[in-house]
């Protein structure tokens, strides 16, 4: 089964470091969508269907924080698992997130494998391993 993926973050450069991260660890990826930030999301919502959000929080227009809320409000969008991504460490700022249901953080920087097991973590199940000729170990995005 193929996933569409939705990338939301600000910086361009994380976009790619991460869709690459996650082409090279093996997913079976329908479509990788990227935007800026939560507005753009929740307009390519209403036109495409996702799978899977990695989401940053600090964004301009519309940061993660409202993003996620309006999207827990809507029963169609509500069960869409949000993997949020970001530099924040706080726990109370980490466990509003919890709260409102999100799937998993990932905290910056990251090793590439660790995108890879909290995306197993989601589906449910390991899709395919990485391709020999490239490793996920050694390298901190």
């Amino acid at each position: 089964m193929s996933y569409n993926i939705l990338i939301v973050d600000d910086s361009p450069s994380m976009r790619q470091v991460i869709r690459r991260t996650i082409q090279i660890s093996g997913f079976d990826v329908g479509q990788f969508f990227e935007v800026n930030n939560g507005k753009e999301a929740l307009d390519l919502i209403d036109k495409e269907w996702v799978d899977i959000i990695l989401s940053d929080i600090n964004m301009p227009v519309m940061d993660g924080l409202t993003f996620i809320r309006l999207l827990q409000k809507d029963i169609i969008t509500a069960n869409i698992p949000v993997i949020v991504i970001t530099t924040e460490g706080r726990e109370a700022c980490l466990k509003e997130f919890l709260d409102m249901g999100v799937a998993s953080f990932l905290q910056k920087p990251f090793k590439p494998e660790t995108i890879r097991n909290k995306l197993i973590e989601i589906i449910g199940s390991e899709q395919a391993p990485p391709d020999n000729n490239r490793t996920l170990n050694g390298y901190e995005f």
